[in-house]
């Protein structure tokens, strides 16, 4: 049983019309030598001529004993047509219970939840068959939809922290520059205040500038394509090259063949770690990168004061700068964050003893664009 299970659906639907249509023809023929073998016992009336002329007449049946003879005959026409045909129906029912019912039943559940929005289950691996593929692919469909529904739950959450700090950042800015017309209104203002102004202007036009910047990220599209490791290791030594000038660069770059990856994701996340790198570095910086299964990972250390400890607990977070400084919003982190994510992976952030920062991105090889 376990055997046919396994089939496919043709074969094992040929399979069980095919024995169950031997079992009723073979039930047929013991019906029809049953029969005759009870015809023999009752008379059948008629004559028998001998070979030497003789004619002998035989006993004719009374008619209990024909009564009898014609159900016999009308049991072997009964016989003929119903039991091959109950053998194909036996045959569609057996075909249904060990190879429909259960993947059947199965989508039947498992499209109902999903009407009701509940994504929270798993579809069990049924037969190595079409239905199996079917459900197969239905688990991985349930599975990809779950997945798109936390990340837009994530962006969403994510949408709305990143207002809240859009929104809680300008205040200062705006206040102050409200403040500032207030004064020259009212003729009080200092000989400062327009380069206050326009100091303060700017910094709300860098901030509009970084939340536009945020918006595009997460719709930027995943376009992957195979790459030469070597041509990666050259773009991350130019790459430490200019934006590191005058800090010692340490690279090991262990994936020498081709890659699946998005080269401008990969591009845009290496400057960003390596800029930030280079910024708090005191003399070196070390790049490594190396893949573990389907995930490749690169790493960015640097022998600075390292990551304020908030940012390591908390994750990079939107205009979370790690500097009082107006042109710094810390968005090099947060975007680098965003775009591992969009490629599967995730920004790791951890100091390292006796000092300095380390920052681990991680990529997922093979995603299909």
């Amino acid at each position: 049983m376990e055997r046919l299970r396994g089939m496919g659906l043709r074969k094992s639907f040929f399979l069980l019309s095919a024995a169950c249509l031997l079992a009723a023809l073979l039930l047929t023929l013991g019906i029809y030598l049953l029969c005759g073998r009870i015809e023999e016992a009752y008379p059948k009336g008629g004559v028998v001529i001998a070979s030497d002329g003789t004619v002998t007449w035989l006993d004719e049946p009374d008619r209990e004993q024909l009564r009898i003879l014609r159900l016999l005959e009308g049991a072997r026409l009964l016989a003929a047509i119903a039991l091959p045909a109950g053998g194909l129906g036996m045959a569609g029912i057996l075909f249904y219970r060990l190879k429909l019912k259960k993947p059947i039943a199965i989508l039947r559940e498992g499209t109902e939840r999903i009407r009701n929005h509940d994504l929270d289950f798993s579809i069990p691996e049924v037969s190595s068959d079409e239905l199996g593929r079917i459900c197969a692919a239905f688990e991985t469909m349930r599975a990809q939809l779950l997945r798109t529904n936390r990340e837009l739950w994530h962006q969403a959450e994510e949408r709305k922290r990143l207002n809240a700090a859009f929104a809680h950042d300008l205040r200062n800015p705006v206040t102050v520059l409200k403040g500032s017309v207030r004064l020259m209104k009212s003729g009080r203002a200092d000989e400062h205040v327009l380069d206050r102004m326009e100091s303060y202007t700017l910094r709300i036009e860098q901030y509009v500038e970084a939340m536009s910047g945020i918006q595009q990220l997460e719709q930027l599209p995943l376009r992957t394509a195979r790459v030469n490791g070597a041509q990666i290791r050259s773009e991350l030594e130019e790459t430490a090259r200019l934006l590191a000038p005058g800090k010692k660069i340490v690279l090991s770059v262990q994936e020498e063949e081709a890659l699946c990856i998005d080269h401008g994701i990969f591009l845009t996340v290496a400057e960003n770690l390596i800029g930030n790198a280079a910024h708090f570095a005191e003399r070196e910086i070390e790049i490594f990168l190396a893949r573990e299964g389907d995930m490749l990972f690169l790493t960015v250390s640097d022998d600075g004061p390292g990551f304020p400890s908030e940012l390591v607990r908390n994750g990079p977070a939107p205009f979370g700068n790690t500097e009082k400084n107006a042109e710094h919003f810390g968005m090099g982190l947060y975007s680098s964050s965003l775009l591992c994510l969009k490629h599967g992976g995730e920004l790791r952030l951890k100091n390292t003893r006796p000092g300095g920062a380390r920052a681990v991105a991680s990529f997922e090889l093979n995603m299909k664009s």
